[in-house]
Formats: C-alpha cells, structure tokens, sequence
C-alpha cells in the first residue's frame, strides 16, 4: 500500500511487524510494535524495571532481524557480559513466536542503582552479543559475533552490520513501562532502516568504515550515498515515544517519517508470546542425562522438578518413567 495515496490509519495495532519500504531512497525496513507480548513476557518474571528495559530492547532487536526470516527456521540473540545482567537470550521461531529471559545478580543490581548506573549499557558490561540463525531441516546455523565494550544494543546492532552483513543500517530500540491502578504494564517499540540498492558500486560508498567494506570494494574518502544519507538522516528524527506510543499507529510513523519521498508498506504480521517447551522436549532431554544424573535431580517428594527459564513453567516427572522397561 502507497501511504501517499491512500488514508493513513491513526489506529495504532499491537504486536505487529509491518515492513516498508522507500523506493526513491532504495531503502527498506520494518517497524515493530510490542504490546502484550513483550508485557507477558516481563510480567512473567517480575524482572525489576532497569532489567526489564534492557530485556524488553533485547525482545524488540530480536523481532526486527528475525521477522526478516524467508523460512520457518529461528533466530537467537544471546548476550554473555560480566555486567550486572550477565545474559539475555531472545528467541524468535519464525514466522510470529518470541520468547525471552534475563539472568541478573541482584545484589549487584542494588549497588548499580544506589551509584545511578542503571542504563541498559551500564548493566551489560563487556562481553559479547551472539546472533545466530537456524534454518532447521538439518541446514548449517549461521553466527554473528560483536564484541560487547560498554555500548547498548543498538550500537551493537549497527556494528553488527557493518562487520557482519556490511549493509549500512540504522536500528532504534524502545521501551516504555506505565503504572496503572491495575498495575505495571510494558511496551516496546523498534524500527529498522536498510540501504539495498541494485546498484553494489552505490552500496560500497554508503556507511561503510574503512575495513569493513566488502573484499575487493574501495571506498572513496569522505563520499557517502546520498540516497542513505537522506534516508538515515529522516528515520533518525523518529523519538522513543513515537515508537511505544499505542494510539500511533505503524502507518503512520512511517508517514511522518517518509511522505516526501514516498513509503509503501506491505502486509503486517502478527508476533505473540509463544515458548517451544513442552513436556515431550523436556522428557527427551532428561533421557539423553545417565541414570545418576537423572538420580541427581531427584528432589525431596521423589520427583524430578523442571521448570523452564523462559515461560516458568513447571513439570514434575517420574525418574521411574526413564528406567528400563
């Protein structure tokens, strides 16, 4: 749909990935707008509200790059940092389920906040960020790493990009919580903006660094495409509140941001707070242990107790079940 010739909706939909793209600009990308499923999501834990900022930013970068996904295979962010937050796992099984988790120590969390260093960067610390992508169907799994140096996931994102994907790219990230009579709720918002030309000899030229330009490109001193110059300078006037604001819809974001050139966007899809855990999986899981791993587990009511990180859910098992028939 041209958003230059039709009525843009003022409705704003939740849970949602609607992508776009600008065609004088040659440029392409997705908006995402999380409501329920990233406030299940941070409910469920009862995450503290600096932790859960930087899981619900981690929920919102995984949804950008893996709605991107042609397949029905799956797409994982990992953090392992020595910050206060030493890991966050994101993941997303194409085409619309996401589920996420955070790993904190909170004393460490406390002392954090009583010296106000509670960004989402002060909270990672150093490490690395891990993106990898799973086909399935026995397929080989592809893996992006970037180092983790005192920056927030958005700054890695675009130096993943550069690195890895060498396609000049700009990520915002956003998260908002509201306090209500009825409680804390959460939402986040993100949006992605990607230079593709047809033309590669405009793309060796567009946001490149020296070393992280293709293998053979050259890139002439101080020359920056103008298309993605225009393009990152206009998506980059977008706010954090426009992105969480519920009664904005998509549509029109990309409308305020893109009218002058022209945006069309394609068919929204849907995202929803959806773990893989089952009990089948986890009984397979707990037969690949040995007999006295398994008797290991075995807890005071005479019973294996698994409960899963990501959804909290907890099953009891037999440890009779896994013996020998």
């Amino acid at each position: 749909m041209d958003l230059a010739s039709r009525p843009v909706s003022d409705r704003g939909r939740d849970d949602v990935v609607l992508p776009f793209v600008v065609e004088p600009l040659e440029t392409r990308g997705r908006v995402v707008r999380m409501g329920s499923a990233v406030d299940q999501i941070l409910a469920r834990h009862g995450y503290p509200a600096p932790v859960a900022r930087l899981l619900g930013e981690a929920a919102v970068l995984t949804v950008l790059l893996g709605s991107s996904l042609k397949f029905e295979g799956g797409f994982q962010l990992l953090t392992r940092t020595d910050g206060v937050v030493d890991m966050l796992v994101v993941d997303f099984d194409a085409p619309d389920r996401v589920r996420a988790f955070a790993r904190f120590d909170a004393a460490a969390l406390q002392a954090a906040l009583a010296e106000n260093r509670s960004s989402p960067a002060q909270l990672l610390g150093t490490g690395h960020l891990a993106l990898t992508i799973d086909p399935g169907n026995d397929m080989s799994r592809y893996q992006g790493v970037v180092p983790l140096e005192g920056q927030g996931l958005e700054d890695a994102a675009h130096q993943y990009f550069r690195q890895s994907e060498q396609i000049p790219t700009l990520v915002r990230l956003a998260v908002a919580e509201s306090v209500t009579a009825e409680g804390t709720h959460w939402r986040a918002g993100g949006l992605i903006v990607q230079f593709l030309p047809h033309s590669t000899d405009r793309l060796r030229m567009a946001d490149l660094h020296p070393g992280d330009a293709p293998e053979g490109a050259e890139i002439a001193a101080g020359v920056e495409d103008d298309a993605w110059s225009e393009a990152r300078a206009l998506a980059g006037t977008v706010e954090d509140h426009e992105l969480v604001d519920p009664t904005l819809s998509s549509e029109r974001l990309l409308y305020r941001l893109f009218h002058e050139r022209g945006v069309k966007v394609f068919e929204a899809q849907s995202v929803r707070d959806a773990c893989r855990c089952s009990r089948e999986r986890i009984s397979d899981m707990l037969r690949g242990f040995t007999p006295q791993e398994r008797h290991d587990m075995v807890g005071d009511d005479g019973r294996i107790g698994v409960t899963c990180e990501f959804c909290s859910t907890h099953r009891d098992f037999d440890p009779a079940d896994f013996e020998p028939s």
